[in-house]
């Protein structure tokens, strides 16, 4: 199901949202500007390493505290088109809601603590590992945990594919974004009897970790509530609520 837009509209111009595509944007490029050893090395340096960060022994930090930056520059860092698209565009659907109900200097604390969060819980699951974790999919998550608790009401216009005929569909918020999480979940909970320190993966517990991070302190950035409008007259009773 490829998510093509939702039907809330936003109030103010997400300035703070098109800022964190525009650098992500900045740095992906730098990325394929580079060659292949220079890449390798690039996000060796600055993607999140869980052992470099020493959970287990975190006086070790004191002497080295470089570690503890890729907590906040993994988030800009992506590992191909596709990564960083599907990333880019989630965050372009909901981002914008989400900056809209918390203010611009709110919603940009509130990524960077989600992807902080994020971080730390995927490098908490496997702290041995020394495959750089990169992606802001983390932050993005607690976005998408804002969303789901804010926006109820609102619809996901997606696209499923059928045979050889596209196939549009409104997808409640709630029932989207619910089956996105409850599929990391399951997924993270199947990679823990299987991962490794040394095999690279797609990062379940920095989405789920971020996604609980938006749904449950949300309420600590959140401003003062406005009315929501959708770009159609309510459908269902419950939409005037």
């Amino acid at each position: 199901m490829i998510p093509l837009r939702d039907t809330v509209r936003s109030r103010s111009f997400p300035i703070v949202n098109l800022g964190i595509i525009a650098l992500n944007t900045l740095v992906f490029l730098f990325e394929l500007s580079l060659s292949p050893r220079l890449l390798e090395r690039f996000i060796t340096v600055f993607g999140l390493v869980p052992a470099r960060l020493h959970l287990g022994n975190p006086w070790l930090l004191l002497d080295n505290p470089l570690p503890l930056m890729t907590l906040f520059t993994h988030m800009f860092l992506h590992g191909g088109w596709v990564h960083f698209i599907s990333n880019m565009w989630i965050l372009y659907i909901f981002g914008d809601n989400v900056e809209d109900r918390m203010g611009s200097v709110r919603y940009l604390l509130f990524y960077i603590l989600g992807g902080l969060t994020s971080g730390l819980l995927q490098a908490g699951v496997s702290p041995a590992s020394r495959i750089p974790a990169i992606g802001a999919s983390g932050a993005i998550a607690a976005v998408l945990g804002a969303y789901f608790v804010l926006y109820p009401n609102g619809r996901v216009i997606t696209l499923v594919p059928a045979f050889f005929f596209p196939w549009f569909v409104e997808i409640p918020s709630v029932v989207y974004l619910g089956f996105w999480f409850i599929s990391q979940l399951f997924s993270g909970l199947a990679a823990l009897g299987v991962s490794s320190g040394n095999v690279g993966g797609v990062a379940w517990w920095a989405h789920i970790g971020g996604f609980l991070f938006g749904v449950f302190l949300h309420r600590f950035f959140v401003r003062r509530r406005r009315p929501i409008y959708y770009d159609r007259f309510p459908r269902y009773p419950d939409d005037f609520l």
